[in-house]
């Protein structure tokens, strides 16, 4: 198994840019399937999940033509699509849970395993079955209580649907299967998201009519059919926020390229409460992290627009040297402190109750060997690493493959200390 082997860097320095968004670009694959006319996806990150995603598209009877060193996939789902995803791709990743109302539409039948992915807590589908019930598909409960979604619909038709959590995922499923149904859908207390955003846009380019999108109710008036089209993605917010804490805990100073400042609006504000400098520039956003001493803060996770659930392991690295204890709560998952364990390792001190994580700050940390737990804890583990005293050795990086493209490349190129290893 491949390791990173870190040592303590010098601030990072230079320029970055950041790729397209894992978040968006899955969804939006899963949806070339509501076509069977030809559609490119550009700007697309070479990623672990992008490969398992153009796996279960041609397994499923998609012909796809993968160029990610071009950053770029073509999908064509001309002939019969299958019902059924198979379990070995399925088990890979949640996201594949994405091609259910696409299979519904496209075959009338769709059976999918519960998906796997990162070990966060539970992520249940409970919400993306009620979106589909609503529509007119049906569930078979006895395969459900086995792990099974097994769904069937002759024409989906047009629902009002109340979620009663903001969840991305049922959100996308539900705006997908319903840009296809009979009649006019309302989804109401829907995810903002801007993965969100990027998606709808991606289907009224196909020709499909929803409104809302951002907002937290949605209208789709189905149409009868979507054809091909030709998309760039948004560029990845987690990413560009990790970075941005790496400029912030190195002490360093980078200017991030190919990002969008406004998707990132509670992290930039609880950057600067901590004291880093930012500043908005026509070439990209620099951050600035050793203008000033870096103080601590509070932090609580939302759905959007709030703080992402996504960036609270890498912003707790952080907290760790930052002058004064913070407190972060966790509302999204149950069960994504797993890194604090890791930092603990490096001398945090951390202590967790319940949804509260409660960081004294002022550590000096210490090279030790730790574990990517998680995708974002993984990249977390890796900043800490950048700062502390002696080697850091992370493993199971793999989960880091799933979210970051050419990580270690980027982290190089602005002085990093990191490389990988073979155990």
């Amino acid at each position: 198994m491949s390791k990173f082997l870190i040592k303590k860097s010098g601030p990072l320095k230079g320029e970055v840019k950041i790729s397209g968004s894992k978040n968006a670009v899955l969804p939006i694959m899963a949806a070339t399937l509501l076509t069977d006319e030809d559609c490119e996806i550009l700007d697309v990150p070479a990623l672990k999940d992008v490969d398992v995603m153009c796996e279960l598209l041609s397994c499923l009877g998609a012909d796809v033509d993968k160029e990610l060193e071009k950053n770029r996939i073509k999908v064509k789902a001309a002939k019969k699509i299958a019902s059924e995803a198979p379990f070995e791709l399925v088990k890979q990743m949640r996201a594949s849970i994405l091609v259910l109302g696409a299979l519904l539409l496209r075959t009338g039948h769709a059976i999918i395993h519960l998906p796997g992915g990162c070990a966060i807590g539970e992520r249940p589908i409970e919400l993306h079955l009620k979106g589909l019930k609503a529509l007119g598909a049906t569930i078979d409960e006895e395969q459900l209580l086995k792990g099974i979604v097994d769904a069937k619909a002759d024409r989906l038709k047009g629902a009002s649907i109340y979620l009663d959590f903001p969840s991305v995922g049922a959100t996308e499923v539900i705006v997908m299967a319903a840009s296809l149904a009979e009649g006019t859908t309302v989804l109401q207390n829907a995810a903002q998201e801007p993965e969100i955003v990027d998606l709808a846009n991606f289907l009224n380019k196909m020709g499909a009519r929803i409104k809302g999108a951002g907002t937290d109710t949605i209208k789709i008036e189905g149409v009868e059919k979507l054809h091909g089209v030709s998309h760039h993605v948004i560029p990845d917010r987690i990413e560009a926020g990790t970075f941005m804490v790496g400029a912030a805990i190195t002490r360093g100073r980078i200017l991030i390229k190919n990002m969008l400042p406004d998707h990132l609006k509670a992290v930039i504000a609880k950057l600067r409460e901590c004291g880093v400098h930012i500043e908005f520039t026509d070439n990209g956003v620099l951050v600035d992290g050793g203008k000033n001493p870096l103080v601590s803060t509070d932090v609580k996770t939302l759905p959007y627009p709030g703080f992402p659930t996504d960036m609270q392991s890498p912003f707790m690295a952080l907290l760790t040297v930052a002058k004064g204890p913070s407190v972060v709560i966790e509302t999204v998952f149950e069960n994504r402190f797993m890194h604090v364990g890791e930092f603990n390792r490096m001398g945090a001190g951390i202590r967790t109750e319940g949804k509260c994580a409660i960081i004294p700050g002022n550590k000096v940390l210490k090279g030790a060997s730790v574990a990517a737990t998680d995708l974002r804890a993984g990249a977390a583990v890796v900043l800490t690493g950048l700062i502390a005293e002696g080697t850091t050795i992370v493993s199971q990086i793999y989960h880091i493959d799933r979210g970051y493209e050419h990580f270690v490349d980027k982290l190089k190129e602005l002085g990093a200390d990191i490389e990988v290893v073979e155990d």
